[in-house]
């Protein structure tokens, strides 16, 4: 079978089950580090003739990371497009399953299902809120319906913009040093926060700077997800 992935998490998901069915996949498609496949542009513009020169039995893609119109121009030249939409970590491990078992007719990875175990041994946690922006200039933050947002919330983290009619609202700075937040989560994706880049924004204000591919992605990183973010976070709040 020959797989070309639009997905970073799901190059990665299906690099991490069976690296040879990869032909293609995205230039921000970082994961594996050795992955050797044809690269076809960025997510939300890629090169469908090159997607279709591949000749691909199955196209992956995602609802939010891909464009309608190219994932309407696969289907039209004759590709196969499997389409995930994940809102929340359950849908997450749905959707993985969909992809790799029921796409790529795989048999389901043991990967999988530590990942799953892994946060099914969450303990109870706390109550602290927190802005989590995702831009900056303009500041775009964590809005409703999110995956990042629910990764959080299980992890006793509550999104401060949980329930703002849009899922990445534009928010002015002032607004958000005003939403009384117990601390800001600033991941190093798609804007690269750091040290010296996005806590100064927020002064007096903990600041948990965490690895965007544990916190927004979904494939193998969701195995030590809760132990990597978990530490990010405590680490802020003490």
């Amino acid at each position: 079978m020959r797989v070309v992935s639009l997905v970073p998490s799901l190059t990665e998901a299906v690099a991490a089950t069976a690296p040879g069915l990869l032909v293609g996949a995205t230039d921000w498609c970082s994961h594996p580090a050795d992955l050797d496949v044809a690269r076809i542009g960025g997510t939300k513009n890629p090169d469908t003739a090159a997607v279709l020169g591949l000749r691909p039995d199955l196209v992956i893609a995602n609802e939010e990371e891909n464009r309608p119109v190219d994932l309407e121009r696969l289907r039209a030249a004759g590709a196969e497009v499997l389409v995930t939409e994940v809102r929340g970590l359950p849908q997450a491990f749905t959707e993985l399953h969909r992809v790799l078992v029921t796409g790529c007719g795989l048999t389901r990875p043991r990967w999988l299902d530590e990942a799953e175990q892994a946060w099914a041994d969450l303990p109870p946690a706390g109550g602290a809120s927190a802005v989590v922006p995702v831009w900056r200039l303009p500041w775009m933050v964590l809005g409703r319906d999110t995956f990042a947002g629910d990764v959080l919330a299980r992890l006793g983290v509550t999104n401060a913009y949980a329930d703002h009619a849009e899922r990445y609202p534009r928010v002015p700075l002032e607004e958000l040093r005003d939403r009384g937040a117990d601390l800001v989560v600033l991941p190093d994706e798609p804007y690269r926060f750091t040290a010296t880049d996005g806590p100064e924004a927020f002064p007096g204000l903990p600041a948990a700077l965490v690895s965007g591919r544990h916190l927004t992605w979904y494939g193998p990183s969701l195995a030590t997800a809760p132990r990597v973010l978990g530490a990010a976070l405590a680490a802020a709040l003490r």
